[in-house]
This record gives C-alpha cells, structure tokens and sequence, in this order.
C-alpha cells in the first residue's frame, strides 16, 4: 500500500499530465495515496525553460480536486515542491507561510544558476569539482531555506553526468560534505527522500545511492519519504516494488507520509 509523495501535473513547466490522468494512475496501481507536488523554481534561467508558478490558484485547483477524488481507500494530498536558492529565500518562506500544503519538498535545481539537466552545464569545468560545487549548494540551501518537509534527490546531479566513471559513486569521494548534509537533515528533523527516478533513467540507485541512505541511517536519521517524480501517468510509483528491500538494507522498515505538514508512518 504505496503513497507516492512526488508527482508533477501540467502545473508544472515540464509536465503536459493532467492532474485527473495521475490520479487514476494511481488508482490502477492501487496506491493508498499520492502527493502533488508541483514545480515553483523562482528565478529559474529563462534559457532553460519556464518553472514559476502561482502557488495560490495552483494550491486552490488541486485542493479542491483532491477533496473530490479522495475517499475511504484513496486520497489525494496536495504539495509543492520548491527549488530552493539563498537569495530567494524570502519569497518561498511567504508562500510555505500563507499557504497550508500538506507537505514541502525543498531541492536544488540549480549549481551557481546552472542546471545539470543540460549538456552546457558539464561543458564548464571537471565533473568533480562541479559535482562537489553541486553539494555544497544543496548545504547552502538547506540553511538559508528551513520551512521544508523532505529534501529531495539529494544526489540530483549525478543523474545527468556524462562521464560514466562518476556518475554512480555519488558518495565517497564527496563523503564528508555528504555527511554534513545528512547531520544537518537529521538535527532539523527533516525526511530525507528516496526518489526512483534515478532507477527510471537506468541508474542501478535512487536518488539518492543506497551508500548514502544508509550512511543517514547510521547518524541517526529515522525519516525518510517515497517519490518516483513522476511527469506522466505511466511513471507513477514506477520502480516502488524495488524500494522494501532495497531500504531494509539500510535499516528502514517505514516511510512518512506529510498530512497538514506532519509525518505519519507507513509500513514499507
């Protein structure tokens, strides 16, 4: 009884699904829930495409959708997921402030207002050290901006490396500012994420690799959250019936569920 807490409708600047399209998804695949959690990147570069979003009459469409599709055996929960970046901090302080989503997803999209996502962004410096510059932009986030639930894809960045040497050891040459990312989740009481959609691109982890989620359990992280990041109807809770034995391994035998922006935990 999965609840896919990260899925993306035609809210969000990459996604063309309708809400109602996801929703059913997740019915045949007889889920016990799902979360929307569309994008709002504010001051996203243009050149890479358009991820604002007016949260209040993206909050009012899917909350009232979710009152009328939810029921006994199914329900739909409404919440964002917010790219974070320090000197926007302020604004998606006001929007988690005035607005009662159910649950807040931060991520780092960006690395120095440079996406991953694209070819032109590996073509700067040596994949290290941009992947190192990409840690510690997760860390400067995670302290500017608090007011989240679960931080999202934590190795977000490997997924799009083009050098295959690197591409899946995303911890230990990184270990020690891995760890202080893992330290600071746990002592802010935050989840941190298993998203499979790095298992949807042909990666053999999610995001992020099993080294790390269990190195977080080793420091004393007990929460953790489940998102396939879906964009599409066929991508909802793609690769879940992988995730129980893959996450016993690291010690965990519950994941959390955000309602009202408060944890409750379900049986993986």
């Amino acid at each position: 009884m999965f609840w896919d807490n990260h899925m993306h409708s035609n809210f969000s600047g990459d996604s063309k699904a309708e809400p109602i399209d996801m929703i059913n998804a997740a019915r045949a695949k007889k889920l016990r829930g799902i979360t929307f959690t569309d994008h709002m990147d504010l001051d996203y570069p243009p050149k890479y495409g358009f991820f604002e979003l007016d949260p209040y009459s993206y909050y009012e469409a899917q909350h009232k959708l979710a009152l009328e599709q939810s029921d006994d055996n199914f329900t739909v929960l409404t919440g964002i997921e917010l790219g974070i970046q320090p000197h926007i901090a302020d604004d998606i302080y006001k929007v988690a402030k005035e607005i009662p989503f159910d649950f807040i997803i931060g991520s780092t999209h960006l690395i120095d207002k440079q996406d991953p996502y694209f070819d032109t962004f590996w073509e700067s410096r040596d994949a290290r050290q941009l992947l190192t510059r990409y840690y510690e932009c997760v860390l400067e986030n995670i302290t500017a901006f608090t007011d989240f639930d679960t931080v999202a894809h934590l190795d977000y960045a490997f997924r799009y490396a083009k050098d295959p040497t690197v591409k899946e050891d995303t911890h230990q040459p990184y270990f020690e500012i891995v760890d202080e990312i893992l330290n600071k989740i746990i002592k802010m009481d935050k989840s941190l994420e298993i998203n499979t959609g790095g298992l949807r691109k042909g990666l053999a982890n999610p995001n992020p690799a099993l080294s790390i989620v269990k190195r977080y359990h080793e420091l004393g992280g007990k929460m953790i959250t489940l998102g396939a990041d879906a964009h599409e109807p066929a991508h909802v809770a793609a690769d879940f019936e992988k995730l129980p034995d893959m996450l016993n391994t690291c010690g965990f035998k519950e994941f959390m569920v955000y309602k009202n922006r408060k944890p409750e935990a379900y049986p993986l």
